[in-house]
């Protein structure tokens, strides 16, 4: 990733990278970066922040699943988002070349840099390299600039679910994509 200007003084230090583990500045980083992006509408499930307490065991149990794969974005060294690869479980035969994108986001003050867009990337190349032929992901309807990333990077949208998810006591329509990965732009 690159910095947004070329000035010295006011380049940003932008990066994505897989974690495997948080030390408890970056756990703290990921929560706070949490509590802001449940608050403005992207939390990946919550509608209202749920503690300090919970994100820390949510973000401590994604990185102990096998299945999942944990990428964190950082804005000057300081985590500001991050996103999921889950992989198919071992189970699902039928379905093992895809993969989904789960749970990505970016927080409110570190938007506008290019984050969002390199998570994404940085997570298709993992699937890719993992040998997965297609990634799936959705999102609510009320989350339009993540809507327009996706569409920009190629997402096709497939399906509308009219009943999706409940926030502030109305019903959202969420909104479900896929990319093919492998070349050619094919399954198998």
């Amino acid at each position: 990733m690159t910095p947004e200007t070329s000035d010295p003084e006011s380049m940003l230090r932008l990066s994505v990278e897989r974690v495997t583990a948080l030390n408890t500045d970056d756990l703290q980083a990921i929560c706070e970066a949490a509590d802001h992006a449940i608050i403005d509408g992207g939390g990946f499930g919550w509608i209202a922040p749920p503690g300090r307490a919970a994100l820390e065991r949510y973000f401590k149990g994604v990185l102990l699943v096998p299945e999942r794969e944990l990428f964190i974005c950082r804005l000057d060294k300081t985590v500001v988002g991050s996103a999921q690869l889950v992989r198919p479980p071992r189970n699902n035969e039928a379905q093992a070349f895809a993969a989904q994108l789960m749970h990505a986001f970016v927080a409110p003050y570190a938007r506008g840099h290019g984050l969002a867009r390199e998570l994404t990337l940085r997570v298709e190349e993992a699937a890719r390299a993992l040998g997965y032929h297609s990634l799936n992901l959705d999102v609510r309807e009320s989350q339009q600039p993540a809507i327009t990333l996706y569409e920009s990077l190629g997402y096709i949208r497939w399906g509308v679910h009219p009943a999706y998810a409940r926030v502030g006591g109305r019903t959202v329509r969420g909104v479900f994509y896929y990319k093919l990965l492998q070349p050619g732009g094919r399954i198998g």
